[in-house]
Formats: C-alpha cells, structure tokens, sequence
C-alpha cells in the first residue's frame, strides 16, 4: 500500500481534495442562501410592525448577518478550490480559522464571566419582554424556550412586570399575570389553551406559584438542562465546530498541495505563462477538463525538441597519420587539381 507523501503526489489525490472542498464549499454556500432568504423574509415581515431595534432582539437581523456571512465565505472557498487560486483559498482558510477562533474565544469568556453573561442575556430577554406583543419572532421564541424548558421570563417570572400588557398597574384581563406558555397546566378539556391560567400570578410569592406556573427563568434553566445534558451539549459544540474544522483541514491541505504544484508545470496558470511569454494557442489544453484548470502529467507547456548532445566519451582518439592519409586523398580527388599542389596544401597545413 503507498504511502502518505507518495499518495499526495498523484493525481487520484488531488482530484479527491479538490472536489471533496468543492461540494463542502457548495453545500455551505446553498446553506447560507437558504438562511439569507429566510432572514430577509422575517426582516420583511418585521418591518410591518417595527418597533425592536437591537440587533440581538431581531431574529431576522441575526440570520441574515448569519447568512450572508456563510455564503460569502463558501462562495470564495468554491470558487478558489474550482479554479485553484491560491489566493481565494488562503482568504477561504484565513476566514474559517477567525471565525472559529472568535466562536471558542467566546465561549470561554461565557464560561469565565457567567454571571456578567447572565445578566446580559437577562437584560436583553427583558427588552424583548418589554415588546412581546410588537414582535411576532421574538414572541414565538420565546413562547418555544417558556415551554420547552419549562420557564418563564428571563431571570423569573417577575420580569413580565415590564410589559405593558402585564404590569399590575395595567388594566385587561392580561394585567398582573404571565403567558399561558409559563403555566404548568395550561391546556383545558379538548386541548383548548387556557390563556389566562398565569392570571394575577405576580401578585403572589413563589412558594404559593408551583402548581401554577414555573417560577424559574429562562436562562437559569438552560444552564440547567445544558449541566444535565453534557452530551447533548457536546454534540451541540461538535456539530458547530467541526465542520468548520473540516473546511479548514481541507483547504490548507489543497492550498499546500497547490504551492508545490505551482513550481512544476502541470499547473495551468496563465498570468505565469503569459510573463514567460507563451501564447493561448500554444498550449494543447485537452486535458485540462471544462475549468482549464486540471492537472496533466507532463504539463502543457510546449517543450521544444532538441537533439541530444553526443557524450564526449564516443569520439574514438584521433589518429595524426590517419589524418594526413585521409586529407591528402580528399585533395587529390578534387577534379582540376594538381596533385602537387593538393600535397602543398596538406604539408603547409599540417
């Protein structure tokens, strides 16, 4: 079986790198489109009703950001693996490798300063309250997180409080109570959503709410589930962190593999060729594929064909009486020519 170093240099392996960081690229780029459109359709319905300007508060705004940012990168990755410039895919690798550096950066700062995280998150969660009714994405959020996680609020139920619609000074039948997604219980006979089962709950202490509605706030209980749920969590981090992890080995392996090639000329580079003076239509590019930039063995640069110089070693040694025979009879073999004339000629020759 061959080894590492002598599978590298065929072409098998260039050809498996080269469209194995193709199709990644791709399949990120349709990805990040997918994600684009989604955002810009959210960030569309938003507007109707736009009244939340943080960007964090903004689904809509994240995906989009999120999006564009996948699929610029993808693209500049496809594009620079397809037509080998070692340019785009140095830009390609340089990019992942901040971008997964800023991601690990960041949750070890979350994991170092949880507290001031924490209270980030919770003043955040408790602006997005505030318009609840005003933002449909962020209103299904965190109806989704309320239930799933059997939560209510940000850091307690108490932060309904700062909504409009809930504060106790509020009139309605929504004043001094929480949404049905913190109830415990909030389904009646049929499945029908009793929608004010939290009905004039923060009014009243936690001790007397736990058959009612879950006084826990939201990010205490993911921190919770995520402790309880390590591999959950671990595989969370490993689906976000190891693809990124493959783009980067792939693209640093085929940009070292590009810069050896670069010095051989199996490369089709024509910025190279048209410096060293070589014309388009010089070059038989039969094998360089729909791309033009496919190996060949043997390169397409037209070698001109030379004789090959005579090793001194077959010259037999020069014989001088030989020498003198032979030149003597070529001179009196010449028609019209004296015979002593032709050995004066040898004799002041030699």
């Amino acid at each position: 079986m061959p080894s590492y170093e002598d599978w590298k240099k065929t072409l098998h392996f260039y050809y498996f790198i080269k469209f194995t960081l193709n199709v990644y690229s791709m399949l990120f780029s349709f990805l990040g489109l997918c994600v684009l459109c989604i955002g810009l359709y959210a960030e569309v319905e938003r507007q109707k009703n736009r009244t939340l300007e943080g960007v964090f508060l903004a689904p809509a705004v994240v995906l989009i950001l999120l999006g564009l940012v996948m699929f610029t990168v993808s693209v500049v990755g496809m594009v620079g693996s397809l037509r080998d410039n070692k340019t785009l895919l140095h830009m390609f690798l340089c990019v992942l490798c901040v971008l997964l550096a800023l991601q690990a950066l960041a949750l070890i700062i979350a994991l170092l300063f949880e507290k001031t995280t924490s209270e980030l998150f919770q003043k955040n969660i408790r602006e997005g309250i505030k318009h609840y009714y005003d933002d449909l994405d962020f209103k299904n959020i965190l109806d989704y997180v309320q239930e799933k996680f059997s939560c209510c609020g940000g850091d307690d139920y108490k932060d309904w409080e700062v909504n409009q619609y809930h504060f106790c000074n509020g009139s309605g039948p929504l004043a001094c109570g929480v949404p049905y997604t913190c109830c415990i219980h909030n389904k009646e006979v049929g499945e029908v959503v009793n929608t004010l089962c939290g009905y004039k709950t923060l009014t009243k202490e936690r001790v007397d709410l736990d058959d009612i509605i879950h006084v826990r706030g939201c990010i205490h209980a993911v921190n919770l589930w995520m402790g309880d749920n390590i591999g959950a969590t671990i595989g969370i981090c490993c689906a976000v962190g190891l693809p990124q992890l493959l783009g980067i080995m792939l693209s640093c392996i085929f940009w070292n593999l590009l810069v050896e090639m670069s010095i051989s000329s199996d490369m089709v580079d024509f910025k190279i060729l048209k410096k060293a003076g070589f014309k388009y239509s010089e070059l038989d590019l039969s094998g360089a594929g729909w791309c033009m930039c496919l190996p060949r063995e043997g390169g397409y640069l037209p070698i001109p064909v030379t004789e090959p110089e005579q090793d001194i070693q077959d010259f037999e040694p020069l014989d001088l009486e030989q020498a003198q025979s032979k030149l003597s009879l070529t001179q009196f073999e010449q028609p019209g020519q004296d015979p002593d004339m032709g050995m004066d000629v040898v004799d002041n020759r030699l």
